[in-house]
């Protein structure tokens, strides 16, 4: 998962947000009526709400202390919230509040536009999405692409936003910009408003390799593969020394499962241990292994004295070519750095391969115990042994790693999480939650725990609401993870709010193409009798992974 954000906390929103007013404290003393109090007291009912996931009790108590504070960024805050708890009545308030205040810029008109969509009022919506496409530097159009891929009601609202928006003539004259707009068409399934951006695009910028790299992708889309492949051999062809463009060409292949055009793309040109590492990566998701060798050949006549970097690579690449005798020597190898720790968990996992386990285990231990290796190499150590151990089918073995992790390294959240998911895989979901919010002790804005938690109650539980607040506290901190938006289209999904959750969960496949994601929207198409559409979706996360345990399961449920 992404890393996790953290939502502001009551001190430091304190701190930021209060020390004028307390300073001003200071100088007079404070009355029963001195707003100062009142807002301070409003504040941590809004923080107390936001941790509890009661998002329109937060958006309502940080309205109530951006008024008695008479404080712009509180208003600012109380407008968020309330747009993220689709709270329309108090957002509009709180924009109100922030206007009066004096609130200005960027972040203003987005949230101008978010409401506007989400009142259906697309005319004043295009014209702050105008204003923000209008302001110099490239911050102003970014933000209108973020409104329109997070804030529409649904993909159609959001193309026709973007529709009139290219046929007035409002997108900047700036490359990047039209080629992020044309990803947002094709991520919301347009392929006519692709065409015709692409047409723009061509037009405005002739000559430009990227811009055939959009007409690729579009072509992609539209299923018309040796038409695209025709296009990206000719941009290819013109790459010449740029890496950037030659990764992007690779990563087109790469979408098209043509793994070996993407790795001969990146093999011209100069190399280095990153391009290296691209080529072999690619090459081992084809399962080339001849090629690979090839490519494993060519590294080790290329290093004389390898350093310990191309050392760990070389060693990866033997380990995939199961050559783990080989893979094992070049572990061994490397002498130093950051990559010593690396190579030596790699070496255990080869040890394991070998059938050689109790030397594999022994060698964890030693990490493990090893006084001069950092922190999270030691913490590693036992992630994997508790891998490994569940391998071999020995559970015991398994949670006694987590349990040894856990003593040397008290309520880590890491081990306690890869703990929690063990247990969840097992059906022993009290045990799961129980991990998982011990995290939450420590840790109560910890991201990953509350949307694990959060999704665990609502796929395996009745406890919805529960669940729902969870969520949420994700929500705010993460407002557009795709992971989490999947989340909370899930858990409205488990609660009959079938059609709301159809909206948040085809919002989450736009912004990430994930097999549960997929299969989340086809269970729910299915659901409302739209079963067609519904297959359509599944055949998608099956292309993504075939072996997803979400797909198993709806197809199960559905009989599709």
């Amino acid at each position: 998962m992404p890393a996790a954000s953290r939502t502001l906390c009551f001190a430091l929103v304190a701190a930021l947000v209060f020390t004028p007013l307390l300073a001003a404290e200071k100088a007079s003393p404070t009355s029963p009526d001195d707003p100062t109090s009142a807002s301070l007291e409003a504040l941590l009912a809004g923080e107390f709400a936001l941790q509890s996931g009661r998002l329109d009790d937060a958006a309502q108590a940080y309205l109530d202390a951006a008024r008695q504070a008479d404080d712009v960024a509180l208003a600012e805050r109380a407008t968020r919230i309330a747009l993220l708890a689709k709270d329309d009545k108090r957002a509009a308030q709180a924009l109100d509040l922030w206007r009066k205040q004096g609130g200005e810029g960027l972040n203003l008109a987005a949230a101008e536009a978010v409401l506007a969509i989400r009142r259906g009022n697309e005319r004043e919506a295009r014209k702050h999405l105008t204003e923000l496409l209008q302001t110099p530097g490239d911050a102003g159009w970014r933000q209108a692409l973020g409104v329109l891929s997070g804030g529409a009601r649904d993909p159609k609202q959001a193309a026709r936003l973007l529709d009139k928006l290219v046929d007035s003539g409002r997108i900047p004259n700036k490359l990047q910009a039209w080629l992020a707009f044309g990803g947002l068409a094709q991520a919301l399934e347009q392929p006519e408003l692709v065409e015709r951006i692409v047409a723009e695009v061509v037009e405005r910028f002739p000559g430009e390799a990227r811009v055939g790299l959009l007409r690729a992708s579009q072509l992609r889309e539209n299923g018309k593969t040796d038409e695209a492949r025709k296009l990206l051999e000719s941009l290819a062809a013109q790459a010449g020394d740029d890496a950037e463009l030659r990764r992007a060409i690779a990563d087109e292949y790469h979408r098209m499962a043509d793994y070996a055009a993407a790795e001969a793309v990146l093999a011209k040109g100069p190399q280095d241990d990153q391009s290296y590492s691209l080529r072999a990566a690619l090459l081992a998701q084809a399962e080339d292994k001849t090629s690979l060798a090839r490519l494993y050949d060519e590294l080790r006549a290329r290093s004389n004295d390898p350093d310990p970097q191309r050392r760990l690579l070389l060693g990866q690449i033997a380990e995939f070519l199961e050559r783990y005798d080989e893979a094992l020597t070049w572990y061994r190898g490397v002498p130093g750095g950051g990559q010593r720790w690396s190579a030596r968990l790699r070496a255990a996992n080869v040890l394991h391969e070998l059938k050689r386990g109790d030397e594999a285990y022994k060698s964890l231990r030693e990490l493990q115990s090893d006084a001069s290796a950092d922190d999270e190499a030691r913490r590693d150590a036992y992630l994997l042994e508790a891998s490994l151990r569940s391998k071999d089918d020995d559970a015991a073995g398994e949670m006694e790693a987590f349990a040894r992790g856990l003593a040397a390294f008290p309520d880590d959240p890491e081990i306690l999480y890869a703990r929690g998911l063990s247990w969840e895989r097992r059906d022993d979901i009290p045990r799961a939650e129980a991990d998982l919010r011990k995290i939450l002790v420590a840790e109560p804005d910890n991201v990953a725990a509350l949307n694990a938690l959060g999704y665990t109650l609502a796929d395996r539980t009745t406890r919805y609401q529960e669940a729902l607040q969870l969520i949420e506290r994700a929500r705010t901190a993460e407002p557009d993870n795709a992971a989490i938006i999947d989340s909370y289209g899930w858990v409205l999904y488990r609660m009959g709010r079938k059609e709301e959750a159809l909206v948040e969960l085809r919002r989450a496949l736009t912004l990430q193409k994930d097999a549960e994601i997929a299969s989340h929207v086809g269970e729910v198409l299915w659901s409302l009798g739209r079963k067609d559409e519904a297959r359509k979706y599944f055949e998608q996360a099956r292309k993504i992974d075939p072996d997803n345990r979400s797909l198993k399961r709806a197809l199960e449920k559905t009989g599709a």
